[in-house]
């Protein structure tokens, strides 16, 4: 076990980066997979509802994504700084909090779930016909919550101590597992349910087989004293992390809810297409958020080792490696995004689903490149624990992008929804980028 830790703070910059990069992006992909495969499933087996149904599920859906991210970030900022000072009796202490706190907040977020799910489901203007399918699939999603958070804390985990590659080869299993399990349940006759129980049966696994390879990881680790399970010292420097990171996750969730609202306007068509849409858009800015990831990482331990030169080389060599996937994600967009989108459309759905999502592609996609800059920068800000900085370039993009939504889309209708994404991330690319370039991340420390 102790040789897949990895240290972030030696050798050259590129070449670690991308070595530590390219598994992390490989695992995102697969973590992708899960939406996807429940969108392709749906649209493909069971219908046009069906996938309409996922779609506004999945908008409900990335609010408890949200708090999950801010928990691996906490986590993997904290466990990265301690691990590159070497301060393992705190880094292990540090896990064993972060666990303890991310609990509690899951036990929360669930009872809130089970709780005002009908009624938030009818704010986001939910058409009445597939309402059963979306909070069947949204009750049955929430009780594996616990699951996803512990499977996410530990992804940071692994990230944090330089390990990449075993969060790929759970994630390859348990998501190419959950495309079978998913249409295996559906041929049983249980529809969109089925879909649902496929992800936490897939989930439940990836989640055991990960915190049981963390715990052997963490024993490898020798320190002089005991740690203790539990810290408030400690607490409070997660939730420095944690919470501005899950405020900006979350107001990309309820964001994307109101911008959901405005496509649920537009009849079946537009909603499938977007559905189908933004499981791909989402994939490909994830892509890169994981090389934003990566660089909060390396960030982080050379920090803690006190190398802020190797951060500098590390951000020019993440902002090159960022541009190269875009580049590739953007080509493919727009040469296969009609066969793409035509994965989730069902046979019998119309055409028009295919001609929509091609809009979006051809207003969105050439942006990539100028959203990797914003991702990038907002890693080393992260990283350094620049949390203020980083907060105000990301809520900026956020209000900006669901304003002009709605501003755009009295006058373009559809395609002004499409127009708001490329603009938001123009003005936060160029904040983010100027917080970097003055240098206060230097003299933050968690």
């Amino acid at each position: 076990m102790k040789e897949m830790i990895k240290d972030l703070t030696e050798g050259s910059p590129r070449r670690v980066l991308w070595l530590f990069s390219l598994p992390l992006l490989g695992s995102i992909i697969f973590q992708q997979l899960y939406n996807i495969a429940d969108s392709f499933v749906a649209g493909k087996f069971i219908g046009n509802d069906a996938l309409a149904a996922v779609g506004n599920a999945y908008e409900v859906t990335l609010i408890y994504l949200a708090f999950t991210f801010g928990c691996n970030v906490g986590t993997s900022v904290i466990v990265s700084q301690l691990f590159g000072g070497k301060r393992y009796k705190e880094l292990k202490t540090a896990v064993s909090t972060c666990f303890i706190a991310s609990s509690v907040i899951c036990i929360v977020l669930m009872l809130v779930g089970f709780l005002f799910t009908p009624a938030l489901l009818h704010v986001i203007k939910v058409p009445e016909h597939i309402f059963p399918d979306v909070i069947a699939y949204l009750y049955i999603y929430t009780l594996g919550l616990f699951f996803q958070f512990f499977y996410n804390i530990s992804t940071g985990i692994f990230s944090a101590l330089g390990d990449s590659k075993t969060p790929f080869w759970f994630l390859a299993f348990s998501s190419v597992s959950n495309i079978f399990v998913d249409i295996l349940f559906v041929k049983f006759g249980w529809g969109v349910k089925g879909v649902a129980w496929a992800t936490f049966l897939c989930q439940g696994v990836s989640c055991i087989l990960a915190v049981y390879t963390i715990y052997k990881r963490l024993a490898a680790i020798k320190c002089e004293e005991k740690p203790e399970r539990f810290s408030f010292p400690l607490l409070g420097k997660f939730l420095k992390i944690a919470v501005p990171s899950t405020l900006q996750q979350s107001f990309v969730s309820v964001g994307n809810m109101f911008i959901q609202s405005l496509v649920n306007e537009c009849g079946m068509t537009v909603i499938a297409s977007y559905s189908a849409f933004i499981k791909l858009q989402n994939l490909a800015i994830t892509c890169i958020s994981t090389l934003g990831t990566a660089m909060s990482n390396y960030t982080a331990q050379n920090m803690g080792a006190g190398k802020i030169d190797r951060v500098k080389k590390g951000f020019h060599a993440g902002l090159l490696m960022g541009w190269i996937v875009a580049l590739i994600l953007t080509a493919i967009y727009l040469i296969f995004g009609p066969q793409l989108i035509d994965i989730f459309r069902s046979a019998d759905s119309a055409e028009g689903v295919v001609e929509v999502g091609m809009g979006f592609f051809r207003i969105v996609t050439p942006f990539y490149m100028v959203v990797t800059v914003k991702l990038i920068a907002d890693g080393v800000l992260r990283g350094a624990g620049a949390m203020t900085q980083y907060t105000i370039a990301t809520f900026t993009d956020l209000i900006l992008r669901v304003v002009l939504a709605f501003v755009f889309f009295r006058t373009f209708f559809e395609i002004g929804i499409w127009m708001a994404w490329p603009v938001g991330w123009t003005i936060a690319a160029c904040m983010s980028l100027a917080f970097y370039l003055c240098g206060a991340w230097k003299k933050k420390m968690i």
